[in-house]
Formats: C-alpha cells, sequence, structure tokens
C-alpha cells in the first residue's frame, strides 16, 4: 500500500508540467490553445522539451510571450509564426520540411550512418589484418621462439 502511495506521489509532479500557475489565462479555451500551442515549441535551453514541460526561465519567457499573442487576439497559427519568427525554426518541435531545415530533419541520420560505416570499415579493415597468415619466415621465427622458451 505504502509503496503504491509513493508511486502515485512521484508521478503527480510529472503530471503538472511546468506551466506556473501565474502564467494561466482565466479564460479555460485559451488556456487549453496555449498548452496546445506550447507542447509543440520546443525549449531552447532543454532541446528535448517542449516549453509546457520545462522548468528553464527562457521557456517560461516563450510561455508567457505565447500567451500574451492569444490574449492580443492572434489565431494559432499567427501566435507561432510570431514566436518562430522570433525564435527560428528550430523552437519548432516537428520543424518544417525545407532547405534551411534539411540539417535538423537529417543530420543525426547521416551522422548514424557515417559512424556505422566507419565502424563496418574499422571491423573490416582488422578482421583482414588478423586473417593474414604467416609468412614462412615468421613461422621459422615462432618455432626459435618456442625452443627457446622450453629450453
Amino acid at each position: 500500500m505504502i509503496r503504491a502511495l509513493c508511486l502515485l506521489l512521484m508521478l503527480v509532479p510529472g503530471l503538472a508540467g511546468a506551466v506556473e500557475p501565474s502564467e494561466r489565462l482565466a479564460d479555460p479555451a485559451l488556456e487549453a490553445r496555449a498548452r496546445a500551442l506550447s507542447q509543440t515549441l520546443r525549449c531552447l535551453v532543454c532541446q528535448n522539451e517542449s516549453i509546457d514541460e520545462s522548468d528553464a526561465s527562457l521557456a517560461h519567457d516563450i510561455r508567457v510571450l505565447l500567451r500574451e499573442r492569444l490574449l492580443a487576439g492572434d489565431s494559432d497559427a499567427a501566435a507561432r509564426q510570431f514566436i518562430v519568427a522570433r525564435y527560428g525554426d528550430f523552437v519548432l518541435l516537428k520543424p518544417p520540411l525545407e532547405p534551411a531545415t534539411l540539417v535538423l530533419w537529417f543530420g543525426p541520420v547521416v551522422v548514424l550512418v557515417a559512424g556505422g560505416l566507419g565502424v563496418v570499415l574499422y571491423l573490416r579493415r582488422r578482421l583482414k589484418e588478423e586473417a593474414a597468415p604467416l609468412t614462412e619466415a615468421e613461422r621459422e621465427r615462432l618455432k626459435r621462439i618456442l625452443r627457446e622458451t622450453d629450453a
């Protein structure tokens, strides 16, 4: 029973998110839009979290800015575009596929393939070196060394 209670208490902070009560909008519909939009924007400090999940001060600033734009009457697309214009495409968790963002989309795959290719080439070279048979001179030298150690 106590274990289940401890587990439940550990999960509660994760469900709350990083949005502070002072940031929340009074209008539930606007707040829902803000939360949905903030889950698509990347924290530029944490990089693997949305601004909705991040405790970083920059994420807080972007959440506040987003809510200000929604309160000013911006549509979801206009508010999102305002944030992108200010911080660049990298602020999007799913940046658009265009020439400027090709590195964001394909960079990790290229690095992974290049690393795998490097490992394969290294292993092939190493196997070739190990598989080369001894020359006659090397065999004679090995026999001499073994006789010397036996004596």
